[in-house]
């Protein structure tokens, strides 16, 4: 009867921890994993290189912008892929909705209300707006706010805004 009563405690006490862990994971913040390339250098993914593997950066992202959808050209957020749901990407803000936004190939597109531009750091291996248009609001998961690991990259995530990229109305 004790062992019954103990069992039952720890699955009680494990299932509210993972409730309470759940909701907070998904109202208000995050770790998120970064896989790739198309961010470096403000995120460096794991690479093998000189024979020694080095980990994906791990950012925490806040959920708070998803109110209103506050969001700040420059801010990084993490999103839905438009032509996959399953996949997640993680890219820079550059243009808002009514901006117009330069792209690489000398066309200038204007950023239709509840969008947004979204472009890598590593523009030769990203796959961003460039590829599948302004991005619906609806689909950004969160900010990211800080690198949390690995140990030695921790920090906040510089809001950069590039210079000439666009204009607003």
């Amino acid at each position: 009867m004790g062992t019954r009563n103990l069992l039952w405690s720890f699955t009680k006490k494990y299932f509210t921890f993972g409730l309470v862990g759940l909701t907070i994971s998904d109202r208000y913040a995050s770790i998120v994993p970064v896989h790739g390339a198309s961010m470096s250098p403000t995120f460096n993914p794991g690479t093998k290189s000189s024979g020694a593997l080095s980990t994906d950066d791990r950012v925490l992202v806040e959920k708070f912008c998803l109110q209103n959808y506050k969001f700040s050209r420059g801010d990084v957020v993490v999103f839905r892929s438009p032509t996959n749901h399953k996949e997640k990407h993680i890219k820079r803000i550059i243009g808002l909705p009514g901006d117009w936004v330069g792209t690489n190939i000398n066309d200038v597109v204007k950023i239709p209300d509840g969008c947004c531009w979204v472009e890598g750091d590593n523009v030769v291996s990203s796959k961003d707006s460039r590829t599948f248009g302004p991005i619906p609001l609806g689909l950004i998961n969160g900010r990211a706010v800080a690198v949390v690991w690995p140990p030695q990259r921790t920090g906040k995530v510089e809001t950069i805004v590039p210079h000439g990229r666009f204009s607003s109305p």
